[in-house]
């Protein structure tokens, strides 16, 4: 099947969708500009949708290239028959087209491989024929050959049990049927380590179990760390009942006689051994031998399987439950980053501010930055209100001319270290002046990772780490997205365990954000940073410096025409990158929106169709336009522009809205004049908040408190959710009940169902 055709069925594309789709992504078309400007190639399909379609095109082509690899492998072996190619060809994953290389496979030196070099392949086959009233000794003596290490007969029919076991891990049906049954009833177990655990960590795993089937993706991550550190030790468990179904199951595949009269082989028996361990050693070595020799051929072949289920099978699926579980929940843990991340970047921006970040700490003093609403420093300083010096007054003096002289607007505090006693200092400091400041908590996360990169030393070689941090703390008050762009994604702090994730993978699934992003807001080309710049569709690191090193040139871009003047910006390097660069003060209004340059012509057969101009949209009389395109029928407004109508609708909201911003209709950060403290917090109280992180089993709420409070999700609303992510996005505003404050564990408790069931009465 033609890989566009599965594509098409798995997302519910017309084919030709699909077909488009693959080719604009082979051609290296990004992201977001298919998703914005090829929308009548895709079926105006979003971006995550096209990523996703993205990553299972990647997924079906390996697994194309893995099937023609296996195929041919197994073929120069002269293994290859119709059957197996038939099983080949209809795969649908890489882990069957694994299962079916497996017996193909070169393997390191095991037992079977030891049996079959000694020559023990056909004495095996005999065996596994299993016809009634064949002597085992009999057969096997003539297999004893002291040259190839098989000195008697017990060691021969050691070597071909070997060889039936590894057949039966092998198989390819079996694999599938008991990976079907371990899914279905396998359960965790752990134990809990307390010496290795002195902190208590990972206390509630000290007698844990649950189905494999259940487990969320935070406790499997928990769990995983645990085993790691040594904290608690991980066992699977199947109950009696799932045991004997998976030995009847084998039973019935190889072996020819009634599976249910070997079910005893399988009970646990006691295993006494003597004080001197060598001599039982030997002496349950000698029963062995004599085992085998004089057993029944259907006895001997059952016991084979027991050990290839035991001592191969068992510990094989164990392993791939235990990687399969961990890829399941690091893939939804990167979903959960990637929820988290969009929201963060597209925070508004605080516009017009002049604003004063404070980075605290104890020892080394709080710095300070000033920054105008252009992002320009404007001071810096240091101050020591907090402990261990407590130089109050001397810091209120310091500030208070600073903020006087540069007319500071905001405070910006990082929550980091000595965080809650610099609030209290910007606080006291607010009451004493004479006009009107607000403050609000900035999240640090990934501001020191910014101070102390080769970005941060280029920008401010001439201040330390320090103040690098500062005026990010300040900017990113300012404009989130441009200040957090600077900073590898997985810094940010907005998901869990991001250290345990596949570090490629989240990598790119972050970087798709931050692109998205970038992109959805738009990027004034003449006030960009070069990280900023880099982001933008069709944009790299070395393009971006020459779009700068160009402005600097020029003074400031014009046009986006000019774009094409940038030296090594070729044609489709500025196809993918114009519609997302904006002009603002540029001589066509277009340029400052998201209208590609390719669509002017249909702007202007648009605006003539309807006997309007430009001056039009520079003066907003565009509100109608709307309702005329849909009085005359969009149809046959886009054939009249040569576009689709997807496009025309894009245009329209354009031209009614040059040069807005997606975020200015978002909520606005929180301003405070005032603190709360973690003392002040009373069970029963209702507060605003602002939800900071969204995880598996809830979300972290900002309360103006400097620790957040966590809503579990049992207590989010009435009605049941699988994922707080349904319900709560972060930078939503909430109103919050607080149900519980363990203030020498710093943990607060919220609800914010309780918050609205007063609301709804």
């Amino acid at each position: 099947m033609e890989l566009y055709t599965v594509l098409a069925e798995r997302y519910g594309l017309k084919p030709v969708h699909a077909q488009n789709l693959i080719s604009l992504l082979d051609e290296g078309c990004t992201v977001p500009f298919i998703a914005r400007y090829r929308k009548e190639m895709h079926g105006t399909c979003d971006d995550q949708t096209i990523r996703s379609f993205a990553d299972d095109l990647n997924y079906l082509r390996n697994l194309e290239k893995r099937k023609e690899e296996v195929s041919n492998l197994i073929t120069e072996q002269g293994n290859m028959t119709e059957t197996l190619q038939t099983s080949i060809e209809k795969s649908v994953t890489l882990t069957e087209i694994e299962d079916i290389y497996r017996p193909f496979r070169p393997k390191r030196k095991t037992r079977a491989s030891v049996a079959i070099a000694s020559g023990l392949q056909p004495l095996a086959d005999e065996i596994m024929k299993q016809v009634n009233g064949i002597c085992l000794s009999e057969i096997a003596t003539p297999f004893i050959n002291d040259e190839k290490g098989i000195s008697n007969v017990e060691e021969a029919l050691q070597g071909a049990s070997d060889i039936i076991a590894e057949i039966v891990a092998d198989d390819t049906a079996t694999r599938k049927s008991l990976r079907d049954i371990y899914w279905a009833r396998a359960k965790i177990s752990t134990s809990w380590i307390a010496e290795k655990d002195e902190n208590k960590t990972y206390e509630t795993y000290k007698d844990y179990s649950e189905n494999l089937k259940t487990m969320p993706s935070h406790r499997i991550l928990a769990i995983n760390r645990g085993e790691k550190e040594n904290a608690i030790k991980v066992e699977f468990k199947l109950d009696d009942t799932t045991l004997k179904t998976i030995y009847i199951s084998l039973y019935k595949e190889f072996l020819k006689g009634e599976a249910k009269k070997y079910l005893e082989i399988f009970e646990p028996k006691e295993d006494k051994e003597d004080e001197n361990k060598e001599s039982s050693k030997k002496i349950k070595t000698k029963k062995v031998e004599l085992v085998l020799g004089t057993m029944e051929i259907h006895d001997f072949v059952a016991r084979a399987i027991k050990d290839g289920y035991e001592r191969l099978l068992a510990p094989s699926m164990e392993r791939e439950m235990r990687t399969t579980l961990t890829d399941n929940a690091s893939e939804q843990a990167i979903k959960m980053f990637e929820l988290n991340l969009k929201p963060l970047l597209l925070q508004p921006p605080l516009k017009g501010k002049t604003i004063m970040a404070v980075d605290p700490a104890y020892r080394t003093g709080c710095k300070i930055a000033v920054i105008d609403s252009k992002g320009m420093v404007l001071d810096t300083g240091v101050v020591y209100p907090t402990p261990p010096q407590s130089k109050t007054e001397e810091s209120i003096k310091t500030l208070t001319d600073m903020i006087n002289r540069t007319g500071v607007d905001t405070i910006s505090i990082g929550n980091g270290t000595a965080s809650k006693e610099a609030e209290i200092f910007v606080a006291q400091l607010i009451k004493t002046l004479n006009r009107t400041v607000q403050y609000a908590i900035v999240n640090e996360a990934g501001a020191s990772v910014y101070s102390a990169s080769k970005l941060g030393a280029d920008e401010f070689p001439q201040f330390d780490v320090s103040l690098r941090s500062a005026v990010s703390i300040a900017r990113r008050l300012q404009d989130p997205l441009a200040e957090l762009i600077k900073i590898d994604p997985k810094s940010i702090g907005v998901g869990q365990y991001q250290h345990d994730m596949p570090q490629k993978r989240l990598t790119d699934v972050l970087e798709g954000v931050v692109e998205n992003c970038v992109n959805e807001v738009g990027v004034d080309v003449n006030t960009a940073s070069v990280p900023l710049l880099s982001r933008v569709s069709g944009l790299n690191s070395n393009s971006a410096k020459e779009v700068a090193k160009y402005r600097d040139k020029i003074k400031s871009f014009k046009t986006r025409e000019q774009l094409l003047d940038v030296p090594k910006l070729g044609d489709k390097a500025f196809t993918q990158c114009a519609g997302f660069l904006r002009i603002p003060e540029g001589k066509n209004i277009l340029d400052n929106t998201s209208v590609h340059p390719e669509s002017y012509p249909a702007v202007k057969k648009l605006l003539a169709l309807f006997t309007l101009d430009e001056k039009a949209i520079q003066e907003g009389a565009l509100s109608s336009l709307s309702n005329a395109i849909l009085e005359m029928g969009e149809e046959k407004v886009a054939k009249s522009c040569g576009i689709g109508v997807p496009t025309l609708q894009d245009i329209v909201a354009e031209l009614q809205k040059p040069g807005r911003d997606i975020r200015d209709n978002l909520p606005k950060p929180v301003l405070r004049s005032d603190l709360l403290s973690l003392e002040d917090l009373q069970v029963g109280m209702d507060l605003d908040g602002t939800v900071r992180n969204v995880i598996d089993f809830g979300a972290f709420v900002d309360i103006g408190v400097h620790q957040d409070g966590l809503v579990h999700i049992s207590q989010i609303c009435d009605r049941f959710i699988k994922h707080p992510s349904e319900e709560l996005t972060v930078g939503d505003k909430v109103r919050v009940r607080v149900i519980g404050v363990d203030i020498a564990k710093k943990r607060i408790s919220l609800s914010i169902k309780e918050a609205d069931k007063d609301k709804t009465e």
